[in-house]
């Protein structure tokens, strides 16, 4: 289940940019830290990461997975644009030209 609250600097919905890689994501979870196990950290921790800092769940645009990426990593997207994901409205309803709003509720 998603996170509500965040304590990083980043939010759920918003627009982001991998520093390093430069693909564009949507934020769709926050930890307050990282929430995996010490064999993931390792294959995800490039350039060692901290841990103990908010890391984000993200749906990346143009394919069909998701990752999870250290708050250092990430940059707000400066001209955000819709995410093409098979999952995006799963999470969100619709993008008001700088990030997405949560989907409403299904009965």
């Amino acid at each position: 289940m998603p996170c509500i609250e965040s304590s990083g600097k980043f939010h759920i919905g918003q627009v982001v940019v991998h520093r390093r890689f430069g693909y564009r994501a949507v934020i769709y979870d926050v930890d307050p830290s990282f929430m995996l196990n010490d064999e993931r950290y390792r294959a995800l921790a490039l350039a060692e990461p901290p841990a103990d800092q908010p890391w984000y769940r993200l749906l990346v645009d143009g394919v069909e997975h998701a990752t999870y990426v250290a708050e250092r990593n990430l940059v707000v997207a400066t001209n955000p644009e819709p995410i093409q994901h098979p999952l995006i409205d799963d999470y969100f309803g619709k993008f008001d030209g700088l990030g997405y709003a949560p989907a409403l509720p299904r009965n």
